[in-house]
């Protein structure tokens, strides 16, 4: 029994559709074209340049026996300098060996055979997926003749070739001395607006005298018929008096909590009181109830 090596014809179909699945337009093919190469200057104009406008005329001179001279004309508006650029950007054009200034209006073609050569020029047309539109390959022309595009000795050439040759060595971030300060950026300050307002509330107020013994314990007892607890800090608020003068008194007429829920709080001692504390109420009902009980199991 033999086996088939090509495969199925089923296999024949796929690998036939993927060779055919793209058309090349060959409508153009016997057409002759040139391959020109321009100086990167003129086809960065050209890139920036308005759709459908003029960029330069072509004359072709024929001369007996000799090869064409082909001169070629650039327009006024592809030469005139750019503007509106900044330092950056131009800086960017000359290391990609191009310029903003003024460039050279007439050039000349250096024409040369490409008898060993074959070469053509194609596009490729993008298509419409949605509207079932496939890519376009055609073959716009087959490279007769190759040139390229020299300009003729000026001083505009001459130019741009020195600032080429001066801008490409220098460094892309340089080092500038300023004149003045910044006024954009922050600056450092030597004593803060809030520090300079609370050093000036501390010369208006003046220096905390201390008052009478008796006279703050007054106060203190005043306040804690308000509240049972309180920091020391607002006690320093409420009485004026310095830190450690306050502390000295309220050592001799209150007690300070450690515990929670009334942690870093002072109280007043129990002699000083002329209210119960909290849950003291709750333990005088336990022990009387504990009292009647006892009586009754006597019983």
């Amino acid at each position: 029994m033999s086996s088939n090596a090509s495969g199925t014809p089923k296999d024949k179909d796929k690998s036939k559709e993927k060779k055919t699945d793209r058309d090349l337009d060959l409508a153009n093919s016997v057409r002759g074209v040139w391959l020109v190469k321009v100086p990167k200057y003129i086809s960065d104009r050209w890139e920036k340049a308005a759709a459908n406008t003029e960029v330069g005329k072509l004359r072709i001179k024929k001369v007996n026996g000799a090869k064409p001279e082909v001169n070629f004309t650039l327009s006024d508006t592809v030469c005139a300098p750019l503007s509106g650029l900044s330092e950056m950007d131009k800086m960017e054009l000359i290391r990609n060996s191009s310029t903003y200034q003024e460039i050279p209006k007439e050039h000349k073609f250096r024409v040369s055979s490409i008898a060993a050569q074959t070469l053509g020029v194609f596009s490729h047309t993008l298509g419409d997926p949605e509207n079932s539109v496939v890519d376009k390959l055609s073959v716009e022309g087959k490279v007769v003749q190759r040139a390229e595009c020299c300009p003729n000795n000026s001083s505009l050439y001459a130019a741009i070739k020195k600032e080429a040759l001066t801008k490409a060595g220098e460094p892309k971030r340089m080092v500038k001395q300023l004149d003045k300060h910044v006024t954009t950026s922050f600056k450092p300050v030597a004593n803060h607006a809030t520090n300079l307002a609370h050093e000036r509330q501390k010369k208006a107020e003046g220096k905390k005298m201390r008052d009478d013994k008796d006279k703050v314990q007054e106060i203190l007892f005043a306040l804690y018929e308000k509240h049972q607890y309180y920091n020391i800090k607002d006690l320093a608020t409420e009485t004026r008096q310095p830190m450690a003068y306050l502390k000295q008194i309220l050592k001799e007429v209150c007690n300070y909590s450690v515990k929670p829920p009334h942690r870093n709080m002072w109280e007043l001692k129990p002699e000083y009181r002329h209210y119960k504390p909290e849950g003291e109420d709750d333990e005088e009902m336990k022990k009387k109830k504990a009292r009647n009980e006892s009586s009754s199991d006597s019983d």
